[in-house]
């Protein structure tokens, strides 16, 4: 089967180490499944896992790629979740200290087949396109956690939003739109504030400028450079859910008296679990929700759809036709 995986490893250069190639097909192992996938798409875990961030080199070459949907051996449509549990794990995936995403220990989506536990499968609503639920594993699904699981906001409160742009900033502000939220978002680029407006976001800010109002909730997943805002935009009670740190994890200041005298709650998120998945795809259709896609190419393109990501080209998610 065609796939694309990382050979090599470079901080500098990333895309020296992709690589498009015929491989073997996975091979069958008890309690797993195999998914002929028809679209994948791609996240800036792929870009990180070619420059040795969360994939040690001695699991190379390893098939990138956590989004996809295909149809399953008994010729089910579905998608794929994408975190790994222990075989023995019962509960929330996301809290298994031994989970793993595919294409950290086991190969990824970016390929014409993938195979996963039969437990990672949950069913493609027909009303999705093939590209629509590809786009739903990694990203949408972090931030539907975010909104929905971490942040106790309700209909009416106003979100903020740090970053707007990314994977999921721009999938937050779709999925609190869609349901009834007050999105406001964050920016350095102008133009990508006026894309979130018109993605269903009520105003858009320039980074660290002063808001009109305190709000209920943050989604942080900038870091460093947005923290100190990020605390000061909070209401009192408020909270802040941070599901990654681009800029970097050490603010100058830790705001640590602003966060126990206004009484914030500070939410560490990451991924989501196989039945907020399965919630997420059920929303995503009865919120009439269009997942925001950049462009749609061949798996055989992936490296084109590779350096647009790594230079920042993207608006939306880019989904590879399997």
């Amino acid at each position: 089967m065609r796939a694309v995986y990382a050979a090599s490893q470079s901080l500098a250069d990333p895309l020296q180490g992709l690589t498009i190639a015929e491989v073997p097909d996975p091979e069958p192992r008890p309690g797993w499944v195999t998914v002929r996938l028809r679209a994948a798409a791609l996240n800036h875990h792929d870009l990180w896992s070619l420059k040795g961030v969360g994939l040690p080199a001695e699991r190379l070459p390893m098939i990138l790629g956590c989004d996809g949907a295909g149809v399953s051996e008994d010729g089910s449509e579905v998608l794929v979740h994408a975190v790994i549990s222990s075989p023995d794990w019962v509960g929330d995936e996301t809290l298994d200290p031994r989970r793993s995403l595919l294409s950290e220990v086991y190969p990824g989506t970016l390929a014409e087949a993938v195979s996963v536990p039969a437990r990672n499968l949950i069913p493609k609503p027909a009303e999705l396109s093939w590209e629509q639920a590809a786009c739903l594993p990694t990203a949408w699904l972090t931030a539907y956690r975010m909104l929905f699981t971490n942040a106790g906001v309700a209909p009416g409160t106003t979100v903020l939003v740090q970053g707007a742009g990314g994977g999921v900033a721009t999938a937050l502000v779709q999925l609190g739109a869609a349901t009834g939220l007050r999105m406001w978002v964050t920016s350095r680029d102008p133009e990508k504030g006026e894309r979130a407006v018109a993605l269903g976001a009520e105003r858009a800010f320039g980074t660290g400028d002063r808001l009109p109002d305190r709000v209920d909730a943050v989604m942080e997943t900038v870091g460093a450079a947005t923290w100190s805002h990020s605390i000061n935009a909070l209401r009192p009670g408020g909270t802040i859910v941070i599901s990654g740190a681009t800029s970097g994890d050490a603010p100058a200041k830790a705001e640590l008296t602003k966060i126990f005298f206004k009484q914030l709650r500070v939410v560490g998120s990451t991924m989501g679990t196989r039945d907020e998945l399965a919630r997420l795809a059920r929303l995503v259709v009865s919120a009439g929700i269009d997942p925001l896609i950049d462009s749609v190419m061949p798996l055989a393109q992936a490296r084109e759809g590779f350096a647009r990501m790594a230079a920042g080209e993207v608006n939306g998610k880019i989904v590879f036709a399997v």
